[in-house]
């Protein structure tokens, strides 16, 4: 009886230390990632369009509403590239704002482990578009603005000490604009870049 009574005191405490050090965690997440962006480069336009890939910072704030769920909302400042096409070389420069709200699983039953996976969606704004004077003259090229789509995400979240975490995350985010020329008289087809983003950061609960 007696160690019976031993063990349920010490499950009893242990289910109360896991409960209080997650309770102790806090519902904020800050992480900070460089993120490599590897554009897929789909083109509809004839005009074999593609944009240089590149690594760029990111922070995300998630707030889990429970030790599973989370939201998270990913953000970076605009970042520029260039827009080529082939045969022609560079034809433009560009910027694009690429916030990113998802909704998140978190699997907790990975000791220190977080495995997790995410969807949501992508708003992307382009701005700063300069077009060089060859393909002005050539083409009178424009594009949309706007691109709205889906986010797919996988990561895991690694405990280095006291809430703070090694992150590795993979996203797909659907980004593409449609294109438009003057010399042709009107659309001309999209561009799709729809990159990969493989990024490693840190992460601290709160």
């Amino acid at each position: 009886m007696k160690k019976s009574l031993l063990a349920i005191a010490a499950v009893s405490a242990m289910s109360s230390g896991a409960a209080l050090a997650q309770q102790a965690e806090g519902p904020l997440m800050v992480r900070v990632r460089a993120v490599n962006i590897d554009s897929a480069n789909k083109d509809s336009t004839g005009l074999g369009l593609s944009i240089n890939d590149k690594a760029i910072p990111e922070v995300d704030v998630s707030y889990f509403f429970t030790p599973n769920i989370a939201a998270e909302l990913i953000l970076t400042y605009p970042q520029k590239h260039k827009l080529y096409a082939n045969g022609l070389g560079q034809i433009a420069t560009l910027k694009h704002l690429p916030p990113t709200l998802l909704a998140q699983y978190h699997f907790t039953h990975f000791g220190g482990f977080k495995p997790y996976v995410g969807a949501g969606i992508n708003y992307t704004r382009f701005s700063s578009v300069r077009f060089t004077p060859g393909a002005q003259g050539l083409l009178g090229p424009s594009i949309d603005k706007n691109s709205f789509g889906p986010a797919l995400q996988v990561g895991v979240d690694i405990p280095l000490s006291k809430n703070l975490y090694l992150n590795l995350d993979v996203k797909k985010v659907y980004i593409g604009t449609d294109v438009h020329s003057s010399v042709a008289g009107g659309k001309v087809g999209s561009f799709k870049v729809n990159p990969v983003l493989a990024g490693v950061g840190l992460g601290w609960r709160f």
